[in-house]
């Protein structure tokens, strides 16, 4: 791939967030951040008033994970799509577009993120409810409500359709709860099921 840097050596770089689709920042990469960013999927940027490499969240800790990079048709810009921690603006807005000129843009987070998100909330915040108690009891009892949900998806299958969508939905849960307490992001399951399209 051959990027196209400008006449400074940087190519831009669109930041987008992977679970809404949001669009988070405009930074900057020389040849030195774009190898990296690709070597550690960790996001780093050349600042330009600073005049020097930087990863994202290194004071801050509001880090990006790469998840995809793209170039566009003229391979000048670059689409870096990331999991975001914590806010991407140094203002603390989640986003750095977050003055409007005109309209309002609704941003809307897919059902699963939002889902596993929470789950990661009350792994990190226990309280009272039904996620907080399956982490408190572990992985034995994590894996062994994922096995009687799978034993409920087929018994439902064979069975009411309707039934079959309730149940494979609990699956979904308990599944998004044991990938919490084994620390594996949807990012890593959407990374082995692109491998899988071939």
């Amino acid at each position: 791939m051959n990027i196209t840097f400008n006449k400074e050596e940087l190519v831009p770089v669109i930041v987008q967030d992977y679970r809404t689709g949001e669009v988070l920042m405009l930074a900057y990469m020389n040849q030195e951040a774009y190898d990296k960013t690709v070597e550690t999927n960790d996001m780093y940027y050349f600042s330009r008033s600073r005049q020097t490499l930087w990863r994202k969240g290194e004071t801050s800790g509001n880090t990006q994970r790469l998840v995809s990079l793209s170039y566009d048709c003229d391979q000048d810009t670059l689409l870096a799509v990331v999991n975001q921690t914590g806010p991407a603006c140094h203002t603390g807005n989640k986003s750095c577009f977050y003055r409007s000129v005109v309209g309002e843009l609704e941003t809307r987070q897919d059902p699963l993120v939002a889902l596993y998100d929470t789950i990661q909330a009350k792994q990190r915040n226990p309280d009272e409810g039904y996620t907080s108690y399956l982490f408190d009891k572990g992985l034995d009892k994590i894996l062994k409500k994922v096995g009687e949900e799978t034993s409920e998806v087929i018994i439902a299958s064979k069975n009411n359709n309707e039934e079959t969508i309730y149940e494979i939905s609990d699956l979904f849960y308990h599944v998004l709860v044991l990938m919490a307490n084994q620390g594996i992001t949807l990012p890593d399951i959407y990374k082995e099921l692109a491998s899988r399209r071939k």
